[in-house]
């Protein structure tokens, strides 16, 4: 049992300084400490200081012999290869091998002083704190309070100052993590050790592990351990949502080919009835083309073009009823367009123009027969009655004198005479002159 013979970790080098008088050399490894962690004494008076933060581990043909503390120690040998010093830092673990590791180095220190050895040395092992890690668990650990690292299964060993050293230990048997550890903790953790999913407000995550439900997980974030279950999460958004049927091509009874463009609006009710259907929003669409196809089919192009509104209340209703096997409820469902052919196009634009003409036209005569009676009814008026008559005469020439700038009126008599032989107004008809 010799944990510290490794011949490629023994400094040659000199350390310290000379003794006056004394054979040999002073041994101090802070110069050297970079490139070993492992000095013979060798034989002769040797001084050995130890540094604050740093314990030395004495060790004599193999076997530990004490824990050289901060200071000045003096050795006498007289030969050498028989003791040897171990130093070891304070701030860095005293012993650190995860199962899967081998014999690395970690943070600088050397792996070749295995912690079980010294298990029977009360005075090392009450400096000592020491965690075995199982295949089961992570461990979590903690220096003064701060994440340092996560411990998987191994043994571990770290010196009880000048950091305090606190430990969490997690079962990986139970992969969802409780309340017990903080979220801003939970959010340093390596993410090889945690697997962090987010659930949105409108969404509902359903939880496996092995593939098998567990439970629904509601909005936020959860985290589970990356161990042995596999961890899955399945989201369904329980909003609204909208499927869209576009360029569905269906013959009608007369043998018209039309494209349509359906809308479907659907939500989710029951998430883990959904999780069962192997792409249910597939099935759904082709649902649809069937209900669709069974419905224009029995109806001629001028009836569906009519009645389109109907298309969607058929639909939606034959929907409703299977919506449970989908885990789903159909609110909404319409015909969006109808697409006819190019040739069947222009034959109903030639028709709804011919139509648009005669209707026109039957708008012309009427109000041309309108006007017409309009007239007959005031000729019959102004027949019966002579001073509607003369009334009318009147009003049409003030609209000629309002197109004539200048009147000149020649022959005898005064200008009423005149007027009145231009108007027609004779005393002898029984009509009154203008004065």
């Amino acid at each position: 049992m010799n944990p510290i013979t490794n011949p490629s970790s023994i400094s040659n080098l000199p350390h310290g300084r000379k003794v006056p008088g004394m054979p040999g050399e002073d041994i101090h490894p802070q110069a050297a400490q970079l490139t070993a962690h492992i000095v013979q004494l060798g034989g002769g008076f040797r001084t050995v200081e130890v540094q604050e933060g740093e314990r030395a581990l004495l060790m004599e043909r193999g076997r530990y012999v004490r824990t050289l503390l901060p200071g000045r120690h003096r050795f006498f040998g007289w030969s050498g290869g028989d003791r040897t010093l171990v130093f070891k830092q304070l701030y860095q673990p005293f012993y650190y091998r995860p199962s899967n590791m081998g014999n690395r180095v970690i943070s600088g220190s050397l792996v070749d002083t295995d912690v079980r050895l010294y298990a029977g040395e009360t005075e090392l092992m009450a400096q000592l704190t020491v965690v075995e890690v199982s295949d089961e668990e992570y461990v979590l650990h903690l220096e003064d309070g701060r994440l340092r690292d996560t411990l998987t299964s191994g043994i571990y060993a770290y010196w009880n100052e000048p950091i305090t050293h606190t430990f969490i230990r997690a079962n990986l048997a139970t992969p969802e993590i409780g309340s017990g550890i903080s979220r801003p903790l939970l959010e340093k953790i390596n993410p090889a050790y945690i697997q962090a999913v987010d659930v949105a407000s409108y969404e509902v995550g359903l939880l496996y592990f092995d593939n098998q439900f567990q439970r629904q997980l509601p909005p936020g974030r959860s985290f589970f351990w990356r161990g042995s279950q596999n961890v899955m999460v399945k989201k369904f958004d329980l909003r609204r949502q909208q499927l869209d049927m576009t360029g569905q091509e269906i013959l009608t009874e007369d043998k018209v080919p039309l494209r349509l463009n359906f809308v479907c609006q659907y939500q989710i009710v029951n998430p883990l009835r959904a999780a069962e259907i192997k792409d249910f929003e597939a099935q759904i669409y082709v649902q649809l083309q069937l209900l669709l196809r069974e419905y224009v089919g029995t109806m001629k192009l001028d009836d569906l073009l009519r009645m389109k509104q109907e298309i969607g209340d058929y639909v939606l209703g034959r929907l409703k009823p299977s919506g449970a096997q989908y885990g789903v409820e159909f609110v909404n469902a319409g015909l969006k367009d109808i697409i006819l052919p190019g040739e069947i196009r222009a034959i109903l634009n030639t028709v709804l123009l011919a139509e648009k003409k005669a209707q026109a036209n039957m708008i012309t005569r009427r109000e041309e027969t309108a006007s017409t009676r309009s007239l007959l009814n005031t000729a019959k008026l102004m027949d019966e009655n002579t001073t509607l008559y003369r009334l009318k005469e009147l009003e049409f020439v003030e609209k000629i004198c309002e197109k004539i700038g200048t009147l000149t009126l020649s022959g005898g008599g005064s200008l009423l005479e005149q007027m009145n032989s231009l108007l027609g107004l004779h005393q002898a008809d029984g009509r009154k002159e203008i004065r």
